[in-house]
């Protein structure tokens, strides 16, 4: 089994949201062609393939909002500390979760591996979950007057 890490990217600090959206137009608009090609540091002229620029488009617009990417192999093993790296937990943290059974783990040798699928799903799931909690608590806060505006009498 291979230790695979992901790719990692952030857009750079001093970016407006105006020249991000303008550069994903851009990028996306030419999109529209039917061969997409990079040309490599040697000056080569390479095509890209459909799924490749896919991605690279929907990297592109989540660098524009201000969004990290991580980009991963399906089938790649991440060590403990690459996945914890994903979820934004620590390393011990993960490690618990693997040891509870919340996320499944692989062992080669002394080392746990996880596979990049598992993690990206129970990632989605955590942020399903924080989602329709953040919305139970809207809706209690609502039900409860905690939006409404009220003076103080001094």
């Amino acid at each position: 089994m291979r230790n695979t890490s992901g790719v990692r990217a952030t857009m750079p600090e001093g970016r407006t949201a105006k020249s991000r959206r303008f550069d994903v137009t851009t990028i996306v608009a030419s999109a529209a062609t039917a061969r997409r090609h990079v040309i490599d540091a040697d000056g080569e002229r390479l095509e890209l393939p459909n799924v490749l620029a896919e991605v690279m488009y929907r990297a592109a617009e989540l660098l524009a909002e201000g969004r990290p990417v991580t980009v991963l192999p399906d089938e790649g093993m991440l060590s403990t500390q690459a996945a914890a790296d994903i979820l934004n937990v620590s390393r011990q943290y993960l490690v618990r979760l693997v040891d509870a059974g919340a996320l499944a783990a692989e062992k080669v040798g002394s080392h746990r591996r996880l596979r990049a699928t598992d993690v990206a799903a129970f990632k989605a799931d955590r942020e399903a979950k924080r989602a329709s909690a953040l919305d139970r608590l809207t809706s209690l806060s609502e039900e409860l007057g905690g939006y409404e505006l009220e003076t103080k009498r001094r």
